[in-house]
């Protein structure tokens, strides 16, 4: 699981390298187009997909990515371990640049996310975890920019929270009314509650931080914008359960869309 590890951290950070080449560059001309599901795609998704697929072609595992080609359900069933890749997390965070998006990368087994990189480009922000290894964070900069350097010297997730609010996370764009019955919900308990707004997968980063105990997502997501953060929670001994339904979450589906959960 190690190599694995490795192999995801060098990918993100030659990803984030892509990303930043364009996001640093004020005079670059940022090319918009919307995929088929109206979500936007940049030139900068497309270089972070070029990069992460050509630094994981050592795993010889296939890669799924949103950026890439329509893998046919028929074969990718077959596939019993993969990776599973949003090459740039908050896209229109990064549209607007506010800083809030990240490259994410999962390694999927037999369905399960097993293992979990993602990394703020602009903050330097990197944390992974997954089965057997726990939860990490650590940041890059010039002194940690080996995978080797930044697990050596990373802090160990969740880290202990000294406050007494109950700390919810609320995304930084959508607010669905069932997102807000959830809220008023906990509202009419007794604890107080504090908000916390995050974009992109750092939301659930923030649960396996320590700095946050609910994230909400009530609203459509899909398997590459949460596999990552679903291994870095379960590896930082959080939970994540489905919205008012009784199966287990799963990856690889035919249809890639998420159910309703509840990461705390």
């Amino acid at each position: 699981m190690y190599s694995y590890l490795s192999q995801a951290i060098e990918a993100a950070l030659n990803a984030g390298q892509e990303i930043l080449a364009i996001y640093n560059n004020r005079h670059y001309r940022l090319h918009v187009e919307m995929r088929p599901n109206l979500t936007p795609q940049t030139n900068a998704d497309q270089n972070s997909h070029k990069a992460i697929v050509e630094t994981l072609a050592k795993s010889e595992l296939p890669v799924l990515s949103e950026d890439g080609e329509n893998i046919d359900y028929e074969t990718r069933k077959e596939w019993q371990k993969f990776w599973l890749v949003d090459p740039l997390n908050g896209t229109k965070e990064f549209i607007k640049r506010n800083g809030i998006f990240t490259v994410n990368i999962a390694l999927i087994e037999n369905n399960e996310a097993k293992l979990g990189v993602i990394y703020a480009p602009v903050t330097g922000e990197i944390y992974w975890g997954g089965e057997g290894m726990g939860a990490w964070k650590a940041e890059h900069t010039e002194n940690t920019s080996e995978p080797s350097d930044l697990i050596k010297n990373a802090i160990k997730l969740p880290q202990k929270s000294k406050s007494k609010n109950l700390k919810i996370i609320s995304g930084r764009i959508f607010k669905t009314s069932e997102t807000q019955e959830y809220f008023n919900q906990l509202r009419s308990k007794a604890r107080k509650i504090e908000y916390v707004n995050m974009g992109s997968a750092l939301k659930i980063c923030l649960i396996a931080e320590g700095k946050a105990d609910i994230y909400p997502q009530l609203e459509p997501s899909m398997e590459w914008d949460t596999a990552a953060g679903h291994a870095i929670a379960k590896a930082a001994g959080k939970e994540i359960t489905l919205f008012n339904e009784p199966s287990t979450f799963s990856y690889n589906k035919e249809q890639l869309t998420n159910p309703y959960f509840v990461v705390s």
